[in-house]
């Protein structure tokens, strides 16, 4: 009987330890994790397991909600689910609960989050606004039997602002009409008409539908079979009415994120500039023409925040490549979110060009600054830090390709940054720095190619633990990449030019 008595109260015991453990994994802070090898201090990431695209972006009542594709049994893809987070500034983040778990209809894939001002749904209880979750159920059963409507889009409803969802009891709001790749809603409001616009993924194009209560869904045209890019499966469109800082005339812009053929090999994100007229997106360009939202190898599935504050878009990426994001060497976690970006639309060379640049929040953050001297050696104390680099191009240079900086430390891994003056290119070189061994596109010379080709302009580098972000031309080349170095980089130097 005190064997039993003692046996049982160890199971109290442990089961107690196990509670207040996980209970604390998901409620502090992300920066309380950051001491783990390769973990982001100024980026989201999940306190473990496996994570990848940003969902349900919305902002409500001074809270930035970031859904994602998650996987809580492993660190590689698997069942989804949608993980969710809150930050106030975009910056410190704080994980919450599971969102939404997978059911009888299936996985629950991306999608989106709205924020139902007039009730058109009719969900909504007391004065609290209701926010509603449109994303693709994808059934498992399904697809290995071969069907072609293992897809649908279901709909979640939140009367607590978003902390607490319920699945809709009518699911699903729209269903497959027999299409294999039919997916990842991004719904947003269409004022003109007083009507929501869902816009989704189909294979190798986008679809818009409408409707007046997010329930009953009515299709009403598609766009992109032959335009833009098609290197791999089309996924993850965002539909975004904007003002063109040039003109002050209204913008519109669809980003398509695209599995393969990315302006660096596997994944990444394109985006057409146009019109829409309540019915048709229209390109404004040639239909060849690609233009992409960032042209490192670590961008991807990105979309924009619902409601957010201020007249630009925000948005936030996936910050890995399929080509081998289920092999990078962390742990216990899987990915990261880009630094979020606000969003700009500007002419440059006779095109709309999208310009991205980190969000004004990151500027009161206590981050090094670095400002670049040519010829000097600085040393890293910190694993985040923010270099700021005036470069003017020598008029008669001795090398067409010239040396901006170099990252090392004590292994001997390096990070180089050079510029092509004949090309207009930045060329970021990882081949060499770090564990790059675990798939064979990791290691590689990543290029970025200016628009602008001025001889002096402003290079904006963040770099954190396992990543660095570049920004330069008002943010119309930006180049996001990965990198492992086996210690942190413990010194960044800026050479000469000769």
């Amino acid at each position: 009987m005190i064997e039993a008595r003692i046996a049982l109260t160890w199971k109290h015991l442990l089961f107690s330890i196990f509670f207040f453990y996980a209970v604390a994994c998901t409620l502090l802070p992300v920066g309380l994790f950051a001491q783990e090898p390769y973990r982001p201090s100024l980026h989201f990431s999940p306190k473990a397991h496996w994570m990848n695209d940003p969902n349900g972006l919305v902002f409500y009542k001074g809270n930035y909600h970031l859904f994602y594709q998650y996987y809580p049994g492993a660190k590689v893809w698997g069942p989804m689910h949608w993980g969710h987070a809150i930050s106030k500034d975009l910056i410190n983040w704080q994980q919450l609960p599971i969102a939404l778990y997978p059911d009888s209809l299936g996985y629950i894939f991306s999608g989106s989050v709205v924020v139902d001002e007039f009730n058109t749904a009719n969900l909504q209880q007391g004065k609290e606004k209701t926010l509603i979750a449109i994303f693709t159920y994808h059934d498992p059963q399904g697809e290995k039997a071969g069907s072609a409507t293992f897809q649908t889009q279901g709909m979640a409803y939140s009367n607590d602002g978003g902390f607490t969802w319920k699945k809709y009891a009518n699911n699903p709001v729209l269903s497959n009409p027999g299409k294999k790749d039919f997916r990842d809603p991004k719904v947003s409001w269409y004022a003109k008409e007083k009507k929501w616009v869902m816009t989704l993924a189909v294979g190798d194009h986008v679809e818009l539908y409408s409707s007046p209560n997010l329930k009953v869904w009515t299709y009403l045209s598609s766009f992109g079979e032959k335009e833009g890019a098609h290197g791999g499966v089309w996924e993850c469109p965002d539909l975004i009415r904007m003002q063109d800082a040039t003109t002050g005339k209204e913008q519109w812009v669809l980003l398509v994120s695209i599995g393969n053929g990315g302006p660096n090999g596997g994944s990444a994100t394109q985006y057409f500039t146009g019109s829409f007229n309540g019915k048709e997106f229209i390109n404004e360009e040639q239909p060849q023409m690609v233009k992409w939202v960032d042209q490192g190898t670590d961008n991807y599935a990105g979309v924009t925040y619902f409601n957010a504050p201020g007249k630009d878009p925000l948005f936030i990426g996936w910050m890995s490549n399929w080509q081998y994001a289920q092999q990078v060497p962390t742990d216990p976690w899987r990915s990261a979110m880009t630094i979020p970006r606000t969003l700009q639309i500007k002419t440059m060379n006779g095109h709309k060009r999208l310009l991205s640049t980190p969000v004004a929040t990151l500027l009161s953050y206590p981050l090094p600054k670095i400002h670049a001297s040519m010829g000097a050696t600085i040393p890293l104390k910190d694993e985040a830090h923010e270099i700021m680099m005036e470069v003017s191009l020598p008029a008669k240079p001795e090398k067409d390709t010239l040396l901006l900086a170099n990252w090392t430390n004590a292994e001997g891994d390096t990070l180089t940054l050079h510029y092509v003056i004949s090309e207009a290119s930045i060329i970021i070189d990882r081949t060499h720095a770090g564990i790059v061994d675990f798939h064979p596109a990791f290691a590689q010379k990543i290029v970025g190619k200016r628009i602008q080709k001025t001889r002096e302009f402003t290079i904006q580098l963040i770099m954190d633990r396992s990543s660095l972000e570049l920004f330069t031309d008002d943010g119309s080349l930006v180049m996001s990449v990965l990198v492992f170095p086996r210690k942190n980089f413990d010194a960044v130097q800026f050479p000469k030019f000769h």
